[in-house]
């Protein structure tokens, strides 16, 4: 039997917005130790709970992080990710100057891309089929 799905409230709405987001540094640079890893993993948990979002995992390599965020809807993704990016690129070249300095001569750290992706709950398959199955207008096919 499949695990029933936590919902938070708002005021006027019920949800649950998982989002998987990855972040690469600059030219895919190898830059990140232990140390800036366990440093970044800090910052996002509190920019996380500013926001009214919630860390649920965090982990990386020399040249990308993952993070698996729950958040809220009141919360844009593109300025969320503006934010956790301005922020930590901040501060790691702030903490880790002569380690970031080593690998970028301009103060960048993030690429100006990144990937997110919506995750949890059903599949879409399972989606469509439900929304195809609610009953529709009685004098139109849809």
């Amino acid at each position: 039997m499949a695990a029933k799905q936590e919902m938070k409230t708002l005021y006027h709405c019920v949800f649950n917005l998982n989002l998987h987001l990855v972040l690469v540094t600059k030219y895919r640079r190898r830059c990140i130790d232990a140390a800036i890893l366990t440093r970044l993993h800090g910052i996002f948990v509190s920019l996380a709970e500013r926001w009214g979002c919630e860390m649920l995992e965090f982990n990386g390599e020399p040249d990308h992080v993952h993070l698996l965020l729950s958040v809220n809807p009141k919360v844009a993704p593109s300025v969320l990710v503006n934010n956790f990016k301005t922020v930590s690129s901040r501060l790691i070249r702030k903490e880790f100057t002569a380690q970031v300095r080593r690998v970028y001569r301009k103060p960048v750290f993030w690429s100006r891309s990144y990937c997110i992706v919506s995750c949890g709950g059903a599949p879409l398959s399972v989606l469509k089929q439900y929304v195809k199955g609610q009953a529709g207008v009685e004098s139109g096919d849809h």
